[in-house]
């Protein structure tokens, strides 16, 4: 898949841990594990939503399109 995951980025950047987002976002660390390996095959807009709420971030700066991966 063209879409890559960049969220143990962000939470680098931020110092925030897997356990404590999953926690503020309210899923379980399981599913933020599938979707931070790039597993996961979808992502509610409402999560998303929390999850750059809780980071200070913007969508772009947790999920990016790489155009020499759909090739």
């Amino acid at each position: 898949m063209a879409i890559r995951i960049n969220l143990d980025v962000m939470l680098a950047r931020r110092k925030v841990s897997s356990k404590e987002l999953a926690e503020a976002v309210g899923i379980t660390q399981q599913n933020l594990s599938i979707l931070k390996t790039g597993k996961a095959k979808a992502i509610r807009f409402s999560t998303l939503n929390e999850i750059c709420r809780y980071l200070d971030c913007q969508p772009g700066d947790i999920l990016e399109y790489d155009h020499a991966e759909e090739s």
